[in-house]
């Protein structure tokens, strides 16, 4: 009875505290959020006029930049870059400039480390030492990147390997490449510098009264992510080819009225830390009839980590992600596991993910904190995905070096994250490790989440841990392996309605322990499996009902 009033308490507190529910409008399928564009003026500033030189070999960081400058002093306009092979430094977009690489503009930026400097940028949502984004842009209105063209950030100089991703060949060229190997030959790192700072664990971190030159020691190991906006409003990404980012390829960060559209976002499959789109404490935002292939999260939504992502207290929010294609990546879509400002209001439709290790993947942990709700989900494809269709794990957490003392006791504080309020509507899965899995904390689960009108073909079916308020309504499983189509433990409120399965499996329903409570199934099949319910750890029979 404690626990319920307190969590009921808490729910409250954290839509009062964090802003995330009282003064959120009311959106739905029926009345999406709406993107503004920014709009420009047709002067032309073609950087070839600014004596830039199509070789590949020329640094054009001040002929591009000032053309930027031009462009924008002149209240806005379309900063061309023709085709051609463009080398650059580091870029600093500015208000009211579009950016547009025409059909075959390549524009690679150096390898040369030293053209980036060491500035005061974020990481998973903390003030944190970097190098330079090739890309940049802070504190700006009206911007764009658009075109035909390829932004390459040149990333293999920058990140790490590890044997173990690559084929013997691949390994083999790795080799010849300089750089130096971790003591037991496995690892591949571009420098002694960022060998050292990996192996004694340096954080990036920029504490109180530090000054950036007490990073100069470190700075191979310092990676830029591409593209880097901050608190900008009305953005446009459009038609260009971002790839070989040395980390998050395109991270915007609390900006408004954010739209990407008709991109292709390339990283290699073993880039640490490669993920496609990172999209941070954003409002009014939309990732539409794009590709993506890239070695870690592909289309990303966090909004801060633990009590900084509190304290700065903007969550990712009225955003849609619809049309668009994954291919490989450690999650399609993925919601965490940095989401202390919360996100709500999301829309994800007519999507297709084609090999990733999840389809839609949701992440937390205690500390975090912050509220994720109202996520909708329709019309989603996938095809072989190698571990979940459909995830979500509040126990997720990789310790690194720039991670402070957590509290991972189970009370529910400020730190404690709550998903809740979720539907997802015609999700059909060919290929699957495991189909739903669902894993809340024991003072806070995982609630209201709603599948239907839905087919799933896995090696396993559905397992929830400490799980509540969760509907399955008109669900197809094709279940491989010989196991329970359900395994349920410390899950209450549990609605299975007009389940099919395929026959021959050994149960319907596996209930694990005490704490279950309240499981029904409605209108679903019970005669095509070896028995309807399976009990283990003293799980009750009356916690399930049939109708």
């Amino acid at each position: 009875m404690k626990t319920t009033i307190f969590t009921a308490f808490m729910l409250t507190v954290s839509s009062l505290v964090y802003g995330q529910t009282a003064k959120t409008k009311t959106f739905s399928w029926n009345n999406l959020p709406v993107i503004s564009k920014p709009v420009f003026k047709k002067d032309t500033f073609n950087i070839v006029k600014y004596r830039a030189v199509a070789d590949g070999i020329y640094l054009n960081t001040d002929a591009i930049n000032t053309a930027i400058n031009d462009c924008s002093k002149n209240g806005g306009g379309v900063v061309l870059i023709p085709a051609g092979l463009w080398l650059s430094g580091p870029i600093y977009l500015k208000s009211g400039v579009n950016l547009h690489l025409k059909q075959g503009a390549f524009l690679v930026f150096t390898t040369d480390k030293s053209k980036y400097k060491i500035v005061e940028g974020d990481y998973e949502g903390k003030s944190a030492a970097r190098n330079e984004s090739p890309i940049n842009g802070k504190n700006l209105q009206n911007i764009a990147i658009t075109g035909k063209g390829v932004i390459d950030g040149s990333g293999d100089v920058w990140r790490a390997v590890g044997q173990g991703k690559l084929t013997a060949s691949q390994w083999k060229d790795q080799l010849t490449k300089g750089g130096v190997l971790s003591d037991d030959k496995k690892t591949w790192f571009p420098s002694e510098q960022f060998k050292q700072a990996q192996v004694k664990g340096k954080s990036m971190l920029i504490q109180p009264g530090m000054d950036l030159s007490a990073f100069a020691d470190m700075k191979d190991f310092l990676r830029p992510n591409l593209l880097v906006l901050k608190n900008c409003k009305k953005v446009l990404i459009e038609g260009i080819t971002f790839q070989n980012s040395p980390a998050w390829c395109l991270h915007p960060l609390m900006c408004e009225d954010l739209t990407i559209s008709g991109i292709r976002v390339k990283n290699p499959h073993y880039a640490q830390n490669g993920d496609g789109i990172d999209i941070e404490s954003c409002t009014r935002f939309i990732v539409e009839n794009s590709v993506l292939d890239v070695g870690d999260d592909a289309i990303c939504i966090k909004s801060g980590k633990d009590e900084e992502g509190r304290k700065r207290g903007i969550p990712s929010a009225q955003g849609i992600i619809r049309g668009n294609l994954v291919y490989s990546g450690h999650g399609a879509v993925v919601i965490g596991s940095e989401m202390s400002g919360g996100a709500n209001n999301i829309f994800i439709e007519n999507c297709t993910f084609m090999g990733t290790d999840k389809g839609l993947r949701f992440k937390s942990t205690r500390g975090r904190g912050g509220v994720v709700e109202n996520i909708y989900a329709r019309n989603l494809t996938m095809k072989d995905i190698l571990q979940e269709a459909i995830f979500f794990d509040m126990f997720y957490f990789v310790k690194f070096a720039t991670d402070g003392v957590r509290d991972n006791s189970p009370v529910v504080n400020e730190g404690t994250p709550i998903f809740r309020n979720m539907v997802f509507d015609n999700i059909i899965c060919n290929g699957a490790e495991t189909a739903v899995f669902i894993r809340g904390l024991s003072e806070m689960p995982v609630q209201g989440i709603t599948i239907s009108n839905s087919t799933i073909a896995a090696e396993k079916g559905v397992e929830l841990t400490d799980a509540t308020h969760i509907k399955f309504d008109n669900v197809r499983f094709v279940v491989k392996n010989q196991l329970p189509v359900f395994s349920l433990t410390g899950s209450k409120d549990i609605s299975i309605n007009k389940v099919s399965y395929n026959n021959g499996l050994p149960s319907l329903l596996q209930v694990n322990g005490v704490g279950n409570e309240r499981i029904q199934v409605l209108g679903t099949d019970l005669k095509s499996t070896g028995k309807t319910l399976e009990l283990k750890d003293g799980a009750k029979e009356s916690s399930v009902t049939y109708k």
